[in-house]
């Protein structure tokens, strides 16, 4: 196992002052000063019954989000609504879909993945075939309906035919949403999902059923899904993978949805978590914060991947 992580305090930036601790039946949460005391009710009641730590999240998004729910459950205010989300266990569900909205596509970035494919693959091959070692690890950190480590699972089915790959390649995909998960281990797909999939390869990987496209069974098997959460105090990395040491990690659109505070922390897990000589792969719209940009160098001008320094 490699060290263990930085503790809360070293990993906070700015002013401690913007954040407070509640306890909440014996578990705390960290969380801004000033949000609404009704959400932050509701945040609580969502970590008792699901297991799920919210409080990470901007507190705008989160207000946004729960607001909608509470338009359409017909509540007046958030005093409301938290009110009716206590009394209808059957809501948390509802709330769950409106927080955690997943919107992916395969090969989403296509440029990205380009990249992965012609220089970032083969580069981690070479390396692993240099150094004698037999496998390749990767993780989809928030893969939502299983878009992006199907997408990566592809790629590599097409390249470990070329001489000189790994004998054993490990995909592990994470999130934080169980409906997702059940979604991805189906793998069936609108058209949508689609778009941006090369023609050859759709019909080389997927059959058409009706209205949706269904993945082949030997791109599905070659990942392992499971329930994970970026906040997890207990496991620095998924307990499925049972250990780090990841040649490559996506955590591509995930981060927007967390304030700076924990920003910090989920980098510090996924810089852990990466081997030596890893890769992290992040949306277009992220990059490691300001304490973490000597831990990771820009590959290529144009995309946000990283290598771990």
């Amino acid at each position: 196992m490699r060290q263990s992580y930085m503790d809360r305090e070293q990993i906070r930036p700015g002013p401690h002052h913007l954040f407070r601790d509640i306890r909440h039946k014996g578990r705390i949460i960290t969380i801004l000063q000033g949000i609404d005391p009704s959400l932050e009710q509701i945040l609580a009641h969502l970590l008792e019954n699901r297991g799920i730590d919210f409080s990470g999240y901007h507190p705008a998004m989160l207000e946004r989000r729960v607001r909608q729910r509470r338009r359409v459950a017909g509540c007046g205010d958030m005093a409301g609504y938290c009110t009716y989300l206590l009394n209808n266990p059957g809501e948390i569900d509802n709330l769950l879909d409106a927080i955690t909205i997943n919107v992916s596509l395969f090969f989403r970035d296509s440029l990205t993945f380009e990249l992965i494919a012609d220089q970032i693959l083969p580069a981690l091959a070479r390396e692993k075939m240099n150094r004698n070692e037999a496998s390749l690890r990767i993780w989809s950190a928030g893969c939502a309906r299983g878009e992006e480590p199907y997408s990566m699972a592809i790629l590599v089915h097409e390249l470990r035919d070329k001489e000189g790959w790994p004998e054993h390649v490990h995909f592990f995909a994470t999130d934080i949403d169980p409906k997702a998960l059940g979604a991805a281990a189906k793998a069936q797909y609108a058209p949508e999902s689609l778009q941006n999939v090369k023609f050859r390869l759709l019909n080389k990987y997927f059959s058409r059923h009706g209205e949706v496209f269904a993945l082949n069974p030997e791109i599905r098997e070659m990942v392992t899904f499971s329930r994970y959460d970026l906040l997890d105090k207990a496991h620095g990395v998924p307990p499925e993978s049972v250990f780090g040491d990841f040649d490559l990690v996506l955590c591509r659109n995930v981060l927007i949805y967390f304030n700076l505070h924990y920003q910090a922390g989920i980098f510090e897990r996924l810089y852990r978590a990466l081997s030596p000589r890893g890769f992290l792969v992040l949306g277009m719209a992220e990059k490691p914060p300001e304490c973490f940009r000597n831990h990771f160098q820009r590959v290529f001008a144009f995309s946000r991947i990283y290598g771990r320094r």
